[in-house]
């Protein structure tokens, strides 16, 4: 199983709900959602009209496809900390078909395992998530009789493997942030993960990342200098590796979309040359802007090379790729 790691910005909310409306991510594969947005309204904290509405359409559309999707009760970064409102704005989503309860292990989790026992939903239906080992003696006073569902950490982290006994995910993030779009180039070609390969043989149920996002939760937004596509593939030995297409006219903020044609340029001309193999949806959607010269926008780019990674995890847990 593969779990990759979201934090509910609206780009990768499009991109699930695209992937479950189109029949494209696999059962194998179960996005973990961290909310992270609030804005203040009537005296009171809501989750934005828009976000709420994507929100909403993205668990229709994995219900309505019969897959599973995690959501976070208590999230770490962005508007949601520790307010009061929390609780009740998720709890919505919680009984909704095919949503699995998540908590990150911290000092207050037990109230959220409280919370979620209150409500009918049992230890064993829960995901949780180590982000350190300081909380570890929570989750072995919580835990100790019955196992969550999921448990997802970092291998290195050999503590928490001797405690967690049973469903343990491999966790890591692979994506090698860079202070700007234009560093990209200077190691346009990169390893990203192995852990696909022998999460099973290491005594892990499955494994998981922060795909091509990266864990460092950023806010801000900016004009950028220069345009990078991000694309995963499957290597000649079946390990995966990572491309960054990047724009060549990077000076100045002017002109973004040609310096997205220049980027999306590159990702055909390496697509044609000996990575036929690695098409899938959001990868045909690539190819299709370069021939009709088309920019969606930036939010976009990252949309589809979400959506291609997915897709092709998937496709590889089914015994589909490489080829």
């Amino acid at each position: 199983m593969y779990f990759p790691y979201f934090r509910g910005r609206q780009y990768e909310l499009l991109a699930l709900k695209e992937l479950a409306n189109d029949g494209l991510l696999s059962n194998s594969v179960i996005p973990v959602i961290e909310p992270v947005k609030l804005v203040k309204k009537d005296e009171k904290f809501v989750i934005p009209y828009k976000m709420i509405s994507t929100f909403d359409i993205t668990l229709q559309a994995f219900s309505k496809a019969n897959q599973k999707i995690a959501i976070i009760v208590n999230p770490k970064v962005g508007d949601l900390i520790n307010l009061p409102a929390t609780q009740e704005l998720l709890d919505s989503y919680l009984l909704a078909d095919g949503v699995i309860p998540s908590i990150i292990i911290s000092a207050s989790a037990a109230n959220h395992i409280n919370d979620l026992g209150e409500k009918g939903i049992g230890k064993d239906k829960i995901l949780t998530l180590f982000d350190n080992r300081d909380s570890l003696s929570v989750y072995i006073d919580e835990f100790s009789d019955t196992p969550p569902q999921y448990t997802l950490f970092s291998s290195e982290e050999r503590q928490i493997r001797r405690a967690v006994k049973q469903n343990k995910v491999m966790f890591k993030d692979w994506f090698t942030k860079q202070a700007k779009n234009a560093d990209y180039a200077i190691t346009d070609d990169e390893p990203f993960s192995e852990d696909h390969l022998y999460f099973s043989e290491e005594g892990y149920f499955g494994f998981g990342d922060y795909s091509i996002v990266g864990s460092m939760f950023d806010e801000g937004g900016f004009a950028p200098t220069a345009v990078a596509i991000h694309i995963v593939y499957f290597a000649e030995d079946n390990a995966l590796r990572i491309h960054h297409f990047v724009s060549d006219s990077n000076i100045g903020t002017k002109d973004v979309a040609g310096k997205y044609y220049e980027a999306v340029t590159k990702l055909v001309d390496w697509f044609n040359n000996g990575h036929q193999g690695q098409r899938t949806a959001a990868l045909s959607t690539f190819i299709n802007h370069y021939e009709t010269g088309y920019y969606p926008g930036l939010p976009t780019v990252k949309k589809l090379s979400i959506m291609h990674h997915l897709e092709l995890m998937g496709r590889y847990l089914d015994g589909g790729i490489p080829q």
